[in-house]
This record gives structure tokens, sequence and C-alpha cells, in this order.
């Protein structure tokens, strides 16, 4: 059993429970992305990385993914698990996917991909359904095995039935490693439209008014030829992947990307929901930080840069926040039942405590101790002065 651990490390109260994990790996993050080789740290936090246009931002992106799959050593027992988006968003990504792997710098061959949504009614053939995007831009240039491609079946009898077996699959093939995205200019991650529910699963979804409007370009600008209705994976399935990437490019997408950022959880910005995520990493260009204040785009360059000086190794824990055993023996004990949940409060050293731990006075004094000094205390109050009238007062 792998431990898993919900609060920072740090924290004065660790809330632990007991969940099985795949063992663990440790991610080194090379060049160009970072020279993280010196220090191992644990992150616990939103990543924006910014770059210059939609085409640095995209090579840094295939770049990140090629890397975790090198690094994760995928196999036949044990595959890298990929969560894949469609639309405009990822073409630059797949393109240089497809790229490297002609180059013979990278290998599909053992890695299980996961589509996010598929629409519904239009045949799988149709030059616009995602089935035909993704081979179209990806999996027909690559050596991905057919059997390791996972897309929702748009046109199955049963739809809620088709959604529930994909879950049903995500989860045999032990959970998403690295979901990649993109969002609408509203905000919504897959088809996870405004107003959807932060805890969703795969399920059929009507689509908003933008997003088929946005989506009219791709079937000749024709409103009425966009499908009203999609196959998606829930907000909920998404937040499950060990690691989110998301690209966001353009000015169009720049209130967006404030309102995930600057704003609180909102579920009628479902991108805002990866605030909830303990790996979550946006990719952007300069056009989406349009709407983000001046000191925020400065904080997440420096973050950066700070990184890429110091030197450290990225280590994302083996399946979501989970961590090995070994790595928290100073902090928790070892004899965890399974399926359990508790408490520790870590001991607190009082020789290393910066201020001293005080109990009440009448804990740290004898008795008789304690009764001379209250007896002195009022001694030295002596007789209660005796005040005057009012008017004795006024008249003298």
């Amino acid at each position: 059993m792998c431990l898993q651990i919900n609060t920072v490390l740090s924290n004065s109260l660790l809330v632990v429970s007991t969940k099985a994990a795949r063992p663990p790996h440790i991610i080194t993050l090379p060049s160009p992305l970072s020279p993280y080789t010196n220090t191992t740290a644990l992150s616990y936090t939103m990543r924006l990385i910014i770059r210059d246009d939609p085409r640095t931002a995209s090579k840094y992106i295939a770049d990140y993914i090629i890397e975790r799959i090198k690094s994760f050593n995928p196999s036949p027992a044990r595959p890298f698990v990929l969560g894949l988006p469609t639309g405009s968003s990822p073409v630059l990504i797949y393109q240089n996917l497809v790229q490297r792997h002609k180059a013979g710098e990278i290998s599909f061959r053992h890695v299980v991909t996961f589509n996010m949504d598929e629409y519904v009614g239009i045949p799988r053939e149709h030059p616009e359904s995602y089935h035909s995007f993704m081979y179209q831009h990806f999996f027909s240039h690559v050596d991905v095995r057919p059997e390791n491609i996972n897309i929702l079946n748009g046109n199955a009898t049963d739809l809620e039935a088709e959604c529930q077996r994909y879950e049903e699959r995500i989860k045999a093939a032990g959970g998403i490693e690295l979901f990649l995205g993109g969002i609408g200019p509203d905000g919504h991650i897959a088809f996870n439209e405004p107003g959807s529910s932060l805890r969703s699963r795969t399920r059929v979804k009507t689509l908003a008014y933008d997003t088929i409007l946005a989506n009219s370009r791709f079937f000749g600008n024709k409103l009425e030829q966009v499908p009203r209705m999609a196959l998606t994976v829930g907000v909920e399935t998404v937040l499950e992947a060990r690691e989110v990437v998301i690209i966001i490019t353009g000015a169009h997408k720049a209130l967006a990307l404030q309102k995930c950022v600057e704003e609180g959880v909102n579920h009628m910005w479902t991108l805002s929901s990866l605030q909830l995520h303990p790996h979550p990493l946006l990719v952007v260009d300069e056009d989406a930080t349009l709407e983000l204040k001046v000191k925020t785009v400065k904080y997440f360059k420096s973050i950066e840069k700070v990184g890429s000086e110091l030197g450290f190794r990225q280590m994302l824990p083996r399946k979501r926040d989970s961590l090995v055993e070994d790595q928290l023996a100073p902090f928790v004990p070892q004899t965890q039942q399974p399926d359990s949940i508790s408490l520790v409060v870590p001991t607190l050293d009082q020789s290393r405590s910066a201020s001293p731990v005080l109990g009440p006075m009448s804990a740290r004094l004898e008795d008789k101790e304690a009764n001379a000094i209250s007896t002195q205390a009022l001694e030295s109050l002596g007789e209660e002065p005796q005040l005057a009238s009012m008017s004795a007062r006024v008249a003298g």
C-alpha cells in the first residue's frame, strides 16, 4: 500500500489515508524545459508557463509529454495512459509529437489513449468527427496500437451505458497518467459547459450556443450542421488524472484564463476546477495573458526563472498526490490499516520550539507558594480608598 498525503508536509496536522498506488518514480525535466537536476521538490501548485506564441507553447507541451513518457518507461504490462483532446488548440502539439516520432525520438507503442469527447449522432467516418480528427492529426502517423485507442462512441445504442463503460475502461487501465486538454472561450474543459457539476463523470452533454457557434467553423460556418449533443468526460474524471496539462492560446481565451488563475473555483468556468488539482500545468501564449494582472504574469515568469536558475528536480508522486512509505517515515507511523483515515499530530520538540510551551500558573506553582503570592498581592493593594461625595468634591 502507498500512503496518500492530502496536506502539505510542513503543516502541523497531517491527514493521512491509505490508497493503493503504482510503484513510485521520479521525473526529471530536461532542457529546454528546465535543468532540474540538483534538488528534489514536491509540487503542489498550479504552474503557468508563458511562451511567445502558439508554436513555442505547443513545442513546450510536446517536449514535456515526450519526457514524461520516457521517464515513465512504459511496457506492455505497465503502459502510459494519456488523455487527449481535439479542436484547433492541440493541432500544433500533435504535429510536434509526430515529427519527434518520425525522427525516432519517441514511441507510442506502449501508450494507451483516452479521448476527452465525441459528438453524438454523426458517423465516425464523418470528416468532423473526433475519430476522424484523431486519425488525421495523430494516430495514423505514430505507432500507437489500435487496441490501445479509446474514443467515445457517439452512435452507441445506449449512450449512458457507453459513458459508464468508458469510465470502467479508464479505471481498468489504472487511471490516466497525464490528461492533455484545451479550453473554449467560455472556459469549458472537454465539453463540460458552463454550469457543469464539478463532480461530473463521463456523460451525455447538451452543447452551449457559444460552443456551437465556435465549432461552426469546422462545419462550413453552418450552425444547423453542428451537433447539439456530445459525449464527454466529466470534470471529476479529468481531476482524477495524475497530471493535467492545458494549452491556452489567443486573446479570445484571455478572460477564461484570468477567471481560472485569479478568481475562485466556479462551475460557470469549469477550467477553474484545476485549482483543486495538485498538479495542473497551464501553457499559454502572450495573447492569452492579456486579461491577467501584470503582477500575476511577473509572478509566474519569476517562478519559472528561479527554478531554472537554481536547478531542482520535479518529483511527481506516483498517483496524483500519493507518496511512498519510506519518504513519509519521519512524519507518519508505518502501521496503517487499509482504507482507514487517521489524524497524525507530530510530537512537539520543545527544545527546538521558538517559544516555550507554558502551562497554567496553578500547574507551575506549589499550593503554598501560590497562596503566599496571592496573599502578598492582596496586601500590596492596601485598604480600599475612600471617595468623597460628588457634592463635597464640587464644593471644594
